[in-house]
């Protein structure tokens, strides 16, 4: 970036971590493996000279687990991929050779967080509630902000309070508020580069055939950021910001866990 465009971004210098615990038991959506860990070794199980000892963990995790950036090659339709066309030849059990994770460079650019909650002068939306075109354009209007090309736009619904509770968080049948196809549509023109959001799939859910994720990744190439923590942005009356992000190189993922950052 500029740096004269961060200088403008970066006013009082305040980091906001954007990312969510990872732990035994937290929320995944039962499509994705969950979280699991384990100390392998503690303290004392094997000494070095001179009383010192190492701790050592092991782990393991969905891609689309957590705080996570979702790779062009997450989704097709009849077998197409952003950027690619037909996947088929370009796949196999040990990964994707185009559009997986490890393609996407680090991201440095202006982010624009959208309070929806605020918007409608609640705390949280509901399970019923989407994210049209009129909200997002309502939210900026509201916040004194525009969007623009090459942004990361980050829609907060409030959901993440809900996140301690995993069964609740996911709401697999009741279904969680997020983004529609409107909301999508006007984020493609207005050139976002990034679509986050606090929940597990960005969208209103159930959405059984992903109607945003297929206008946004598969259409337009605009990555997607889910389970954000934006609540604190919010608090603070925060609406832009540098943003910051980068997905493991993870060779021939579908998606890489990831610990956003905003500097506002």
């Amino acid at each position: 970036m500029d740096p004269k465009a961060i200088s403008e971004l970066v006013k009082t210098g305040k980091v906001y971590d954007l990312g969510m615990d990872y732990y035994v038991g937290m929320p995944h959506h039962p499509n994705h493996p969950p979280f699991t860990f384990s100390l392998t070794k503690v303290h004392g199980d094997m000494m070095y000279p001179d009383g010192v000892s190492a701790a050592n963990c092991l782990f393991s995790t969905g891609g689309h687990t957590g705080t996570h950036m979702d790779a062009h090659g997450h989704i097709a339709v009849d077998h197409k991929v952003y950027g690619v066309g037909d996947i088929t030849p370009h796949q196999d059990y040990e990964g994707l050779r185009e559009a997986g994770i490890d393609k996407v460079a680090p991201v440095v650019s202006r982010g624009v967080c959208l309070d929806i909650a605020g918007l409608r002068g609640v705390d949280c939306l509901g399970h019923e509630d989407g994210v049209s075109r009129e909200d997002l354009e309502g939210a900026c209007a509201r916040q004194g902000v525009e969007v623009r090309p090459g942004d990361a736009v980050l829609i907060r619904t409030g959901w993440i309070r809900y996140y301690p509770e995993a069964r609740k968080y996911i709401a697999h049948h009741e279904g969680c508020p997020g983004l529609v196809e409107s909301g999508a549509q006007w984020l493609v023109e207005k050139g976002a580069a990034i679509a986050g959001g606090d929940t597990v799939a960005l969208e209103q859910t159930p959405a059984h055939n992903l109607p945003v994720h297929q206008i946004l990744l598969v259409q337009n190439g605009v990555h997607i950021i889910e389970v954000l923590n934006l609540d604190e942005l919010a608090a603070d009356g925060v609406s832009e910001f540098l943003f910051m992000v980068s997905p493991l190189k993870i060779r021939g993922g579908t998606a890489s866990p990831v610990r956003p950052v905003a500097v506002a």
